[in-house]
């Protein structure tokens, strides 16, 4: 109670000083008073009974201070006072000030921004109920990565014991009726089970039950808070209201809030999946993420041992469709955001090189701003300071700057942050959502503080205990120039680290060349790319969907300016897949055969339209339908992948759909041509096997596949086709059908690729700040050094030194220094860009041209950082140097 009292009266000690002191002051001047009331009447002159009084009373500024230390907290009123004087000697330097300040502001600021990123995409939790019980499952098979198809979700939903609930959806895009006209809106068709295992409750209304979640039950939509503010006019009565979606009616029951976006897609409606007995009894439509939510107590492996059982189970059940297949359980966070880590690391690492560049460059500054101070410290030591004293006043004029230095570099980071939330690639999921908030700040606060120690400690210990005789004496003793290796090694791993960041950026900046230079196997100039989905309801014969796009490719043909058009199931560069297994004609009819192979359904005309080469064989004939025999082109991957050194052009293979006598007995597709290798997912991705099937012989269930929804691909003459126009075209054919994300090809070819460009700018961005840096690191070095060394060279030129000489020496120390730095950096960059490897393109991680053009250029800028210090040595006057000594 004592010490909370003595606690307590300290900190009243902190408020009102000056009255305290006052009062002080003059009660300390009333006992001097006394005492020397006494001294005068023992006959003393007023002088000396003064004199007399103090020695008496002690000295009265060591009682106040006494009283002081005593009343509020020392520690506070010294940091106080340090951090003061440490700001009048940073105002007094202004130029070393600015500098410092701005070297700091870009390591802060970069650090902080990127932070800022990385806790946006990958720290910040889904907003889910209890995201780290909620698992995802997935089912792997030969390399690949599926969802669940219906039946092995309803397997492992009747089954599982580990698992609280399970909810499984599927994407899916809507044509929603508006007033002003029909507008495409991507959603999902979820059971209902979806939104009980994610645990996030409706903003108004309710979401549907199992009983809706059935065939043949009234249809009803949850909509989200986006969707009901930006089409709906946030209408408060909508929920029981109708919406007009693929044709038919369904009623608002619900609304979710704008946080609910937990597969990171912005979804806007989900309706009940209904499945049917014929869908759950299917194995083949991989279509489905399944979300899970473990019970309380158990762990992530208990689930998967269940799972493996589980999954063994079916695969006995149904070898044909299951063989080799398993079922994994991963984190949603882990599924939704993996892909994303590796990316996020290397710009974690890069900033923290950034920063470790900047504080070893302050500390380099310091380091010879603490020699010019030499004579003042000396002085303090001399009247008492003590080392640790000295080290403290020091730190604290180095948390002065870092505080600036964290102020300035926020700012740059909110400007960095407000960009890269603007101009960010879409492909990052939640970077839209980058800002600066409470974490981001703290973050920036704790890495100013510890920088302020990593610059600031070496020259604080360093001049904590001066050689007073030097110092007083004036001379430099012997740790300039080249021997003082504290700031020579600073300098040294700042190259280092640069090496480094400048092998990755050189290395993303190589990758990117080759990338934009990349033939994507079809011509790109001129295309015009816009998808179009009809509603099941009114297009569910498959004959009337196909004539309907048949009709729409007509009417964009009819188009002014339109050279040629085509429908395809999924356009290259527009996302999405369909994939199928093939079974070669010779191979048993078994999981083991089967290839994996991405699926395209055109219609005739689309290879002239893309100018994809037929490299054998011919097109696709508007005369052959399911009537005729059973053709497909194939792309050389695959014929090379089935058929390897044989001539594929009328070799047969199984896919797609089963023959008379049901899966043992497949249909046959025979090959009519080899086309061109087409980089359908992207420029920076690999050619997969893929297939080409005639629209007129695809089997009715693809419909249901493809969900009716497929791309209208445009051949345009030299002028441009207005997009209005073609969605003109359409509603001719399918009124209240929208043309959406329609673009022209050249755009979506860049929107693949807008990540990796991304990623290789903000490389390349702090690579450039670490090279500058770097430069300004040996600048200072040499410079100091020349300016330490004025006497001694100018004793050499009087003696007969060249001027060459002089430039050859100090240019030989920053090219030795730089050399150096080369080769630690060169062990350190060899070692870490093998890391990168899945992130480039077309150049190995430790590619020679890179690593040569990288060291060139690095010592380049060391020579040239070192030529202005050198050449103000080689002109130093030898009477002045000498008359200035």
């Amino acid at each position: 109670m004592n010490r909370l009292r003595g606690l307590l009266a300290r900190i009243a000690g902190l408020f009102g000083r000056r009255r305290h002191d006052a009062s002080l002051a003059a009660e300390l001047e009333s006992h001097l008073q006394f005492h020397m009331d006494d001294n005068i009447r023992r006959g003393m002159s007023h002088k000396e009974a003064r004199r007399q009084a103090l020695i008496e009373l002690g000295g009265v500024e060591q009682t106040k201070e006494i009283y002081r230390d005593r009343r509020g907290l020392p520690w506070l009123d010294s940091l106080l006072l340090d951090l003061r004087f440490g700001l009048r000697m940073l105002r007094k330097k202004p130029g070393f000030t600015a500098v410092a300040v701005i070297t700091l502001a870009l390591g802060i600021g970069a650090n902080t921004a990127i932070f800022s990123v990385v806790n946006a995409v990958l720290l910040r939790p889904l907003p889910i109920k209890e995201p780290s019980r909620v698992m995802y499952i997935e089912e792997p098979s030969q390399g690949f990565t599926m969802n669940l198809t219906p039946a092995t979700l309803a397997d492992v939903q009747r089954e599982s014991t580990t698992f609280e609930s399970l909810g499984a959806s599927s994407d899916a895009s809507f044509n929603l009726a508006t007033q002003a006209a029909p507008e495409r809106v991507q959603g999902k068709l979820a059971t209902a089970g979806y939104f009980t295992t994610l645990g996030v409750g409706p903003l108004a209304g309710r979401t549907f039950t199992a009983d809706e979640d059935a065939p043949g039950r009234p249809l009803v939509v949850v909509i989200s808070e986006r969707l009901w503010r930006a089409q709906l006019n946030a209408d408060p009565g909508i929920i029981g209201q109708s919406l007009h979606i693929n044709a038919l009616q369904y009623t608002v029951i619900g609304i979710m809030p704008k946080s609910f976006d937990p597969y990171l897609d912005n979804s806007n409606l989900w309706i009940p999946e209904a499945f049917t007995p014929h869908q759950l009894a299917d194995r083949g439509n991989h279509s489905y993420d399944t979300v899970a939510r473990l019970k309380p107590g158990v762990a992530m492996t208990q689930a998967q041992s269940e799972l493996n059982v589980i999954a063994s189970r079916i695969e006995k059940l149904d070898p044909v469709h299951n063989k080799d297949h398993t079922l994994r359980v991963v984190p949603l966070a882990t599924a939704l955001l993996g892909s994303q880590r590796l990316v996020m690391q290397m710009m974690v690492a890069a900033v923290g090189f950034l920063l470790l560049i900047a504080c070893a460059n302050v500390a380099n500054l310091q380091l010879a701003r603490s020699r010019v101070r030499q004579k003042e410290i000396a002085l303090r030591a001399a009247l008492g300071a003590s080392p640790q004293r000295i080290v403290r006043q020091l730190l604290a004029e180095n948390l002065m700057l870092a505080i600036m230095g964290g102020a300035a570099g926020v700012l740059l980071a909110w400007a960095a942050v407000s960009w890269i939330a603007v101009h960010g690639p879409n492909a990052v999921p939640r970077l839209a959502q980058t800002s600066l908030d409470t974490t981001v700040l703290i973050f920036a606060s704790t890495i100013a503080l510890l920088s302020s120690i990593a610059f600031g400690l070496a020259p604080a210990v360093r001049s904590a205990t001066p050689r007073l005789s030097e110092a007083f004496k004036g001379t430099t003793g012997s740790s300039g120039g080249t021997r003082d290796w504290l700031r020579n090694a600073l300098v040294t791993g700042e190259f280092a680290l640069a090496l480094v960041l400048m092998a990755g950026a050189g290395l993303f900046v190589r990758s990117a060349l080759l990338l934009s230079h990349t033939d994507p196997g079809f011509d790109a100039s001129d295309l015009l790319v816009g998808r179009v989905g009809l509603p099941d309801s009114s297009y569910h014969d498959p004959a009337l969907a196909r004539a309907t796009f048949e009709q729409i490719s007509a009417a964009a043909r009819d188009l002014p300016g339109v050279q040629s058009a085509s429908v395809v199931s999924r356009a290259p560069m527009a996302g999405g897949i369909t994939g199928n297994g093939v079974i070669p004609e010779g191979k048993p009819i078994n999981a083991k055969s089967v290839v994996i192979a991405r699926l395209q359904m055109v219609s005739p005309g689309y290879f002239p339209t893309m100018r994809i080469m037929l490299k054998a064989g011919r097109d696709f004939a508007p005369s052959e339908t399911r009537s005729t025999r059973l053709i497909a082109i194939v792309n050389e991957t695959l014929a090379r992948t089935l058929w390897p050194g044989q001539d594929a052009i009328g070799k047969r293979f199984a896919c797609c759909e089963a023959g008379p006598k049901g899966d043992a007995d497949p249909a046959w597709h025979e090959v009519v041509g080899v086309a061109a290798d087409v980089r359908a997912e992207g420029l920076n991705k690999d050619v997969l096997p893929q297939f080409y099937l005639p629209v007129a012989q695809i089997p009715s269930d693809a419909w249901d596949w493809i969900s009716r929804t497929m791309d209208l691909v445009v051949r345009t003459k030299a002028e441009a086709v207005p997009m209005s126009e073609l969605q003109a075209a359409v509603a001719s054919v399918a009124p209240g059908v929208p043309l959406y994300q329609a673009s022209t090809m050249r755009q979506k070819i860049a929107g693949t690729i807008a990540k990796s460009h991304f990623e290789t700018f903000l490389l390349t961005i702090f690579a450039a700040a670490a090279l500058l840096l770097s430069s300004v690191g040996i600048y200072g070095v040499l410079s100091f050094m020349v300016a330490e060394r004025t006497r001694e060279i100018g004793v050499r030129i009087a003696l007969g030194a060249t001027h060459a000489r002089v430039v050859r020496e100090v240019m030989g120390h920053g090219f030795r220094l730089a050399v150096l730095g080369l080769a630690m950096g060169l062990a350190g960059a060899l070692a870490g860009t093998r890391l990168l490897s899945s992130l480039l393109f077309g150049v190995h991680p430790t590619d020679a041209l890179t690593f040569a053009a990288v060291s060139l250029l690095l010592v380049a800028v060391a020579l040239a950082a070192s030529y202005l210090p050198a050449r103000r040595a080689a002109h130093v006057d030898p009477m002045i140097a000498l008359r200035h000594e």
